[in-house]
């Protein structure tokens, strides 16, 4: 579903600032040789990612769903010098490709993979984060909630994709439809939190933005 005209998201585009090389060639190759492509940020998404992350200045990220690491290398882009990024992905056969492109980045020694279920490795990584980047399975997005919420420092970011899921959060949902319930029940949910501060932005399908009071 789009938000907006092909028309006005085009000017959008053509009128801010374009991917690396590098991220071009990552999008490239996806396209090419990964199974549903359709789940790379992209460039539009991923200048949103980089400016949300410039604009923190976060030490520690953290990402739940690496996918080829587009997303991971944009959040990348504004963390310190003396940063870690730690994505977490259950797809093992995607973990050569994405260290392929961390190690062509800028960013290879402080980006750190972990394979395996995220729900069960969130609470492993001995760290506390700035800014969290939430784009994984849809039907867990209110487990993650309160795991990801407690793992976030004081003013930090909490960055959630696909939150209007094609529009299907403003349409009756069937019983059988479980990844649009969890999707509305997450954003009822992250908006009544009184440590939370959310503003959701109408971009490709949907991302929430929140501030930890």
């Amino acid at each position: 579903m789009e938000f907006i005209s092909e028309k006005l998201n085009d000017y959008i585009k053509n009128h801010s600032t374009k991917e690396s090389d590098l991220l071009k060639e990552l999008s490239r190759e996806t396209k090419l040789k990964i199974l549903n492509p359709r789940m790379l940020s992209g460039s539009y998404q991923g200048r949103i990612l980089s400016i949300i992350s410039k604009l923190t200045k976060p030490k520690y990220i953290l990402e739940i769903g690496t996918y080829t690491g587009y997303s991971s290398l944009c959040l990348a882009e504004g963390m310190k010098n003396d940063g870690e990024l730690h994505t977490i992905d259950e797809n093992e056969e995607l973990y050569d490709f994405q260290r392929k492109y961390f190690n062509k980045s800028s960013y290879r020694d402080k980006i750190f993979q972990h394979l395996g279920n995220a729900l069960e490795l969130i609470e492993s990584i001995n760290k506390k984060f700035d800014l969290i980047f939430l784009d994984a399975d849809k039907e867990n997005y209110t487990k993650y909630l309160e795991l990801l919420v407690n793992k976030l420092n004081t003013n930090g970011i909490l960055v959630t994709d696909n939150v209007l899921w094609s529009g299907k959060v403003t349409m009756p949902i069937s019983d059988e439809d479980l990844s649009t319930q969890e999707i509305d029940k997450f954003n009822k949910l992250l908006n009544q939190r009184s440590d939370m501060e959310t503003i959701i932005l109408p971009i490709r399908d949907g991302i929430s933005v929140s501030r930890k009071k």
